[in-house]
């Protein structure tokens, strides 16, 4: 019976793995690259440094693994990262958003916003 009952829970998390990974919409980069502006400002200037909420480094995502860009904004939309600016902009995006930027940065490390 407790076999039956474990068997049955690995089935439906397997379930819910799989409908949780084909949910997510096919990225379009060409449709990302339509997308970027709201990117460009910090992402896509070499070297640029911001002050807000604290002076750090903004990271390159040209070349960042799709999956990672997308998971990430995901994250700042549902308020589980914290940063003020980018929490902002990705509550403005759907999840098709999400996906075509995340297909459009993640295509090759060379990808800018000013592309």
């Amino acid at each position: 019976m407790i076999r039956h009952a474990v068997f049955a829970v690995a089935l439906l998390t397997a379930a819910a793995t799989c409908a949780a990974q084909t949910s997510a919409p096919a990225g379009d980069p060409a449709r990302g690259q339509d997308k970027t502006r709201l990117c460009e400002g910090c992402h896509g200037l070499d070297g640029y440094r911001t002050a807000y909420p604290v002076v750090y480094s903004v990271p390159r995502i040209g070349g960042q693994h799709p999956e990672y860009l997308a998971k990430a904004l995901h994250e700042y939309r549902d308020g589980e990262r914290s940063h003020p600016s980018m929490r902002a902009i990705a509550a403005s995006l759907s999840d098709q958003d999400i996906a075509d930027l995340a297909a459009y940065y993640g295509e090759s490390p060379k990808a800018t916003a000013s592309k």
